[in-house]
């Protein structure tokens, strides 16, 4: 185990001497005109492709071919794509361009006043530890991508804290205020949201044969599902609310309030909270926030973190 830090480390040392190296001054100061301006009119590339591409850059040329690194859009930031790179079971926070013509390994925090000479967390690939206010039952608000692997990989690590808090807490499944995985999502992101409105107690049981099979029309199936109702709320939801192209603005108010940027996104009584993917770490970060922890705290979870996207 030691060995394999020492080898992550000098690794992820020479990943980021590569992605720094191959990024000019000029790009930082076009990295914060984007961010300033909100950047400048151009064709995007879908998520896919810009996923891709990154991935090519990192593996064939900063890592000379020897890489290994896979990479996944994991939100919007102005015109930059915000980039999860995974590599040897750790991840780096990274940006490009939408147009995929330039790559940020890191973001300078100009707000801070140790910005002009610290990256931000997300270069460290490290947040600020924020401690949830306590209450007597936590409100527990998760926003994702119903397709993103990320989001996926989170909800696989919440259901058997959800299963095992039961009522104890109040849970929200949530989502970003926009899409990234095409029309799919959109119709998803509306499924899972409609069953949380009407049919709540099949929301969980439906959400974790989703998130192992990825085949919605079977889920809703096996789990008995009153597909009737279901198709009425996704009429009226789809009128009353922006799901077009890749806006989804049900949950607007509240990604605002929260900065959202990504999924997944963890709130729990109302600040932004920290936590790993697997279920002892979901289960430490939510009990956290009890004035008065049940028994149920106790329960022993799985500490390692389930895959990204569908399957087991």
């Amino acid at each position: 185990m030691e060995e394999d830090n020492l080898n992550w480390g000098e690794n992820k040392k020479k990943l980021i001497i590569g992605l720094i190296a191959g990024v000019s001054a000029a790009s930082i100061i076009s990295l914060a005109a984007f961010l300033i301006l909100g950047g400048f009119s151009f064709i995007s590339l879908s998520a896919k492709a810009a996923s891709a591409k990154a991935e090519s850059f990192v593996n064939n040329q900063l890592l000379n071919g020897q890489g290994g690194a896979v990479i996944e859009v994991v939100g919007k930031e102005g015109s930059l794509y915000k980039l999860e790179v995974s590599y040897q079971g750790k991840k780096i926070d990274s940006y490009m361009t939408k147009d995929g013509k330039k790559f940020f390994p890191q973001v300078f925090d100009m707000e801070s006043d140790a910005g002009a000479n610290q990256p931000s967390a997300a270069a460290n690939n490290a947040s600020p530890a924020v401690e949830a206010p306590k209450s007597d039952k936590p409100a527990v608000e998760l926003f994702v991508m119903s397709y993103c692997p990320y989001g996926t990989q989170i909800e696989k690590g919440i259901i058997p804290v959800l299963k095992a808090l039961g009522d104890k807490i109040d849970f929200k499944l949530k989502f970003t205020s926009y899409t990234l995985h095409g029309e799919k999502e959109n119709n998803e992101n509306l499924n899972q949201y409609c069953l949380e409105k009407e049919q709540n107690s099949k929301l969980i049981p439906y959400l974790d044969c989703f998130v192992k099979s990825g085949d919605s029309a079977s889920c809703l199936k096996s789990n008995n599902i009153d597909e009737s109702k279901l198709a009425s709320c996704l009429s009226s939801a789809s009128e009353k609310f922006n799901v077009t192209g890749d806006d989804f603005d049900i949950y607007q108010v509240e990604n605002d309030k929260y900065g959202v940027q990504g999924s997944p996104t963890l709130v729990i009584n109302g600040a932004k909270v920290e936590s790993g993917r697997d279920s002892s770490s979901l289960l430490k970060a939510i009990c956290g926030a009890f004035k008065t922890a049940p028994s149920e705290c106790q329960a022993q979870l799985p500490s390692t973190s389930p895959a990204p996207g569908f399957g087991e």
